[in-house]
């Protein structure tokens, strides 16, 4: 456990500008701009007239009390939201990390070094993928609530110059201190869906000895272009064809496991019907989890952690000469 502890340590310190500079100064260019939009509208901007789910109010302070309490329910509800571009931030740098994890060492030749570690290959690989589907995820996760509420604190002073207090009942509402609870409630989720793609990454960044990323991107969709032209080709003289649909599926299952919600087209139409009414922690989470009903999740899931194994045995025995 202590190796382990240390090994995720390097993984940080060698790569804190990706997993910690990075979100941080998305995070600070957020609050500048978007706060700053804030204070200009409360140091420049006139009361404007609102409207809030088809009601039309005449101006900021003419809100009804109940209205007023909605409203700070949607605010408290969906104030993460605004985190957003930190976890499309997240799977760029968790795919481009998993690329290179294993390739770098073996390119710069410092895999000999560590080789003469008492660290075996299996704890080496599992530190990087525990590194890319728990560490990375925590940290901007942590740095995304953070932005989410200083952005949110400015918001509400903004409101209240105007003469809308939310104050009062958005501290008041369960789900303002709940959603950081249900966003890391949704980890396990992500972990499994972002597993094919990591076991992808790591084995291609294990066996290739260049050019990982077209390996890695275009071998797949190379693959997929050639599905098509055998059937184009092939039906004009035989009913055979390939099923492009399923394979598109685990093409897509293999490249975009990392982006966050992507088990988002699983469910149900009708059921996301309802969360366009407003935003529904519960519900969302409810609705996510049902998905792991599928069993193409778990056979996803199998074949990241066979990929992750091949990665192992790779590293253990691939000769760059």
């Amino acid at each position: 456990m202590k190796t382990m502890k240390w090994m995720l340590r390097r993984e940080l310190w060698e790569h804190k500008g990706a997993f910690f500079w990075a979100p941080l100064v998305i995070a600070a260019a957020m609050i500048v701009f978007i706060g700053g939009g804030f204070v200009y509208s409360m140091a420049f901007g006139a009361p404007e007239n609102i409207n809030f789910q088809g009601h039309d109010l005449v101006s900021v302070q003419g809100v009804p009390q109940d209205m007023r309490y909605r409203i700070a329910n949607m605010v408290a509800t969906g104030y993460l939201g605004i985190a957003a571009p930190l976890f499309m931030v997240l799977t760029v740098v968790v795919f481009f990390y998993c690329l290179s994890a294993l390739h770098d060492d073996r390119r710069d030749r410092s895999i000999l070094f560590w080789k003469s570690l008492p660290l075996s290959d299996r704890d080496t690989v599992i530190s990087k993928v525990v590194t890319a589907l728990l560490v990375a995820p925590l940290i901007t996760i942590a740095i995304g609530v953070a932005t989410a509420l200083v952005l949110l604190v400015i918001g509400m002073l903004s409101a209240a110059s105007k003469g809308l207090n939310l104050f009062a009942p958005v501290l008041t509402e369960p789900n303002l201190y709940l959603s950081p609870l249900y966003l890391l409630a949704m980890l396990p989720l992500y972990i499994l869906w972002a597993l094919p793609t990591v076991g992808w990454l790591l084995l291609v960044s294990s066996w290739a000895r260049s050019k990982v990323f077209l390996w890695a991107v275009g071998a797949p969709l190379v693959l997929l272009v050639v599905i098509a032209w055998f059937n184009f080709m092939v039906g004009q003289v035989a009913n055979i064809a390939i099923d492009v649909d399923l394979v598109q599926q685990i093409v897509a299952r293999f490249l975009g496991g990392l982006v966050p919600g992507v088990w988002m087209s699983e469910i149900d139409s009708g059921r996301l019907e309802s969360l366009a009414k407003g935003p529904d922690a519960m519900l969302l989470m409810r609705e996510s989890y049902r998905t792991l009903a599928a069993p193409g999740v778990w056979l996803g899931a199998a074949a990241g952690v066979a990929m992750i194994a091949g990665a192992i045995r790779l590293r253990r025995w691939r000769d760059e000469g």
